[in-house]
């Protein structure tokens, strides 16, 4: 059961005034009605926050009711949506009014996303786990999804800005190589030999076998591409050198 709730605020400010005010206040309204354990007293909270709201209410009266629903475990997104819902009903500049208040009761800041967080809005595909897998072969923080483990395999490689895998080679005997296609950020593609190739989301690169290369992110930007296996037989990577610092800085 929760705690008794008591109040003396009506004995307080109209005891001498109105004395039968007062009890009915203290005793009745909060005394009894408050206490009855057929609504549970956050429920009790929000009904009437969105009783003032409705009559148009914005005195101190409904602050202390924002804070008492506050008090009693209602949260920042649970009011937000109480209000936003009874301003359909009881009138947009009454919503308004209860949200100025509303915000200096809770006083609470936005949850402030990190920059994985931020960008995993960007994309369809999941971030995933950190790729501790294959961290050895990588430059900087990258994370692996898997997509499809059946058929084809298909994986959502995320790179965090500055990460790329090392100089690498896919083998096969017959068939094999692997596609990769951009679905976030910006980044780069190199073969051995050859200008870096900048992705963009949308855009495909067909990796044969036996070729020398590396892909990455962008300096200034995370970057995440699907990375599709193409069936072969006795497919193998060769994982070589690292792309230094010296060659990964000439690219914009």
């Amino acid at each position: 059961m929760s705690e008794k709730i008591v109040q003396t605020a009506g004995r307080a400010a109209l005891g001498e005034f109105a004395p039968e005010f007062a009890h009915f206040n203290d005793d009745v309204l909060f005394g009894e009605n408050w206490n009855n354990q057929d609504i549970d007293v956050k429920t009790r909270s929000m009904i009437t926050v969105v009783a003032l709201m409705s009559s148009g209410i914005t005195d101190s009266s409904l602050v202390y009711h924002l804070q008492n629903a506050k008090n009693h475990g209602v949260t920042q997104k649970e009011i937000a949506a109480v209000i936003t819902h009874v301003a359909f009903y009881a009138g947009w500049p009454k919503g308004w009014a209860v949200f100025n208040l509303a915000k200096e009761v809770w006083n609470e800041k936005a949850e402030e996303l990190s920059a994985k967080d931020s960008y995993q809005n960007t994309i369809l595909f999941p971030i995933g786990a950190p790729n501790d897998g294959f961290a050895q072969y990588f430059v900087g923080q990258s994370y692996l999804a898997p997509i499809s483990t059946k058929q084809v395999g298909i994986y959502n490689v995320t790179f965090e800005p500055g990460c790329r895998n090392n100089w690498h080679i896919h083998h096969a005997d017959k068939g094999g190589g692997q596609i990769l296609v951009c679905i976030g950020g910006r980044g780069y593609y190199q073969e051995w030999g050859k200008e870096a190739i900048e992705m963009k989301p949308g855009d495909c690169i067909n990796i044969p076998v036996d070729v020398k290369h590396w892909h990455g992110a962008a300096a200034d930007s995370w970057f995440s591409h699907l990375a599709i296996e193409v069936p072969g037989e006795n497919g193998r990577n060769e994982w070589l050198e690292a792309v230094n610092d010296e060659q990964y800085q000439t690219l914009k």
